[in-house]
């Protein structure tokens, strides 16, 4: 093996790092945790140092793993959540919490402090905000970076850099400020189609420092994702991860981005054309992106975007969203009282929970499709932390209807299926948002944990009507980072040449049928009062309230 590549993604909860081959084959992947502070009010918060030292980690366990040299990796790549990372001039860590604590340096994605602040921005209905769906939303920067100047003065006066935390990752690499065209324009209100910020936009939402300063904190060197990066590793952060001063960084991707590029871009098994706007990419994790490629631009409302090159190299995105996915599960499981019970039962069979639950399902089942009639008299609305899309309602919270005494596994089992339901309607809803729109797709390719189970893939295939496809590799959102750092290497001219040569699309799901489809229509229905029900009840005692005062 002449060369490889490494692709590093930070989720929520840890990171991860990938080694890849010049044709996508994993060769090794490693893992660490990260730590993550939560307080009352929606308040999640984070350490960039603790989440480089977790790169770091990664990364030599990845190079230990594949027992290969460091000078064979070529190039490497770095995507991570839409969190905020705040550092002085110097590049030392600025406090964005209430405790002071300057190590408390990042606010995470999830983090919702600032739904005031997003609420008053969306108010101003600037022309801007056409490109995020219509209305911005708390887990975007510009509400957070909003909420410190309100309530942590001293931290936005003393901040010398406010990054996404993908581009603190290559800045803390190479050193380079260059901001990723993927991030800013996502999540920073970039307008990349015309290449510049808006001032007028800042001026109206109360941020115009940035404009005084020229942009100096935010970015004022926008580049494609791929593109080399300063000298490459920096000499410091080579011997922190045990790789080569000098090796290649790319310009990096949001998570859920880099997991579109090592999805939707792979070779079909006919060797047919390849056409990325006939895909749409799920990425599923903590919560999950629905990602759409458009050779024009799509104004829908409520998704995100359109956003000019935020994913594929001279196309548009289209960007839905769950706030809640496999968070939502987790919670559900944890809250039954079988939950100690089953996950002892797990423990002991050397499995997750979700794992046991479904092989119990699968046993006693004709066939994945037909799990979902266990949760016939069960009904969820799983939106924990509010809607993304395409409502935009960050207020929307969950609603269960139809729940029982029974405490044992099966009800547990229930309960897990119901849960799977209801995010495949929060999915379906997305995607008829979007053939309102004329954005229409043939194929729904998964990545992200939950994709690989058969049971979730088939319960989504079934509901939206699309065929499902797994991305060739396990790792699609690693590969996607991998190739960020082949981009840079000079090993491929673009990110549109690695998709074609690096990713490949794996299994496809089984046909829908069509008793299957029509259970799915009537709880899908049922989905729909709950949310009816959700806001009439907000309504009723947001007057209540007024009545109070």
């Amino acid at each position: 093996m002449r060369q490889a590549f490494i692709g590093v993604d930070v989720g929520t909860t840890s990171t991860r790092a990938g080694i890849f081959d010049g044709n996508g084959r994993l060769l090794a992947a490693a893992r660490h945790p990260i730590q993550t502070w939560h307080e009352a009010g929606d308040v999640v918060e984070q350490s960039s140092d603790d989440i480089w030292r977790a790169c770091c980690a990664s990364v030599k366990a990845a190079l230990a793993e594949a027992a290969i040299a460091p000078e064979l990796i070529k190039g490497i790549g770095f995507d991570a959540t839409c969190s905020l990372v705040v550092l002085d001039r110097q590049g030392a860590p600025v406090t964005v919490s209430g405790s002071g604590d300057a190590g408390r340096n990042v606010i995470v994605w999830m983090d919702h402090r600032a739904l005031a602040e997003a609420r008053d921005i969306n108010a101003t209905q600037d022309e801007v905000l056409r490109y995020v769906g219509g209305s911005i939303s708390p887990e975007m920067e510009m509400p957070k970076l909003l909420w410190l100047k309100r309530h942590l003065r001293k931290s936005f006066d003393a901040a010398g850099h406010f990054f996404d935390l993908a581009d603190f990752l290559t800045w803390r690499a190479s050193g380079s400020l260059a901001r990723s065209m993927c991030t800013v324009t996502c999540k920073w209100n970039y307008l990349a189609h015309e290449t510049r910020w808006s001032a007028a936009f800042f001026r109206r939402i109360g941020l115009e420092d940035f404009v005084r300063e020229d942009y100096a904190r935010i970015g004022t060197e926008i580049v494609a994702p791929g593109t080399p990066l300063g000298r490459g590793l920096s000499q410091d952060a080579a011997e922190q991860l045990g790789l080569v001063a000098g090796t290649p960084v790319g310009a990096a991707l949001i998570d859920a981005h880099a997991g579109g590029i090592g999805a939707i871009g792979g070779r079909a098994a006919d060797g047919g054309e390849v056409d990325v706007c006939d895909r749409l990419a799920y990425i599923m994790g903590t919560s999950a992106c629905i990602m759409a490629t458009t050779r024009v631009p799509s104004f829908v409302s409520g998704v995100w975007g359109p956003y000019y090159q935020g994913m594929v190299p001279g196309f548009w995105l289209n960007e839905g969203g769950q706030s809640a996915a496999g968070a939502a599960i987790d919670h559900l499981l944890r809250s039954h009282p079988a939950a100690a019970e089953a996950t002892a039962a797990a423990r002991a069979e050397g499995l997750d929970l979700i794992t046991l639950l479904e092989k119990r399902i699968m046993a006693r089942v004709p066939n994945a499709g037909s799990a979902a009639l266990l949760a016939r008299d069960l009904h969820i609305l799983p939106e924990f932390l509010g809607n993304r899309s395409p409502y935009a309602d960050p207020d929307s919270r969950a609603v269960i209807a139809g729940l029982d005494l029974d405490a044992d596994v099966s009800a547990m089992e229930r309960l897990f299926m119901a849960g799977l339901c209801g995010l495949a309607y929060g999915l379906a809803d997305v995607i008829d948002a979007f053939a309102v729109n004329g954005v229409t797709s043939r194929t729904l390719v998964m990545a992200g944990g939950a994709s690989r189970s058969p049971l979730v893939r088939q319960i989504m295939a079934d509901t939206t009507g699309l065929t499902v496809a797994l991305p060739g590799t396990q790792e699609p959102v690693l590969l996607g980072a991998a190739m960020l750092g082949a981009v840079a290497s000079g090993a491929f001219r673009s990110i549109g040449d690695t998709m074609a040569s690096m990713s490949s699309l794996g299994r496809l799901s089984d046909p829908t049928d069509p008793n299957i489809a029509a259970f799915h229509r009537r709880k899908r229905r049922i989905h729909g009062l709950l949310r009816a029900l959700d806001r009439e009840s907000r309504s009723v005692m947001h007057g209540a309230d007024e009545e109070a005062r």
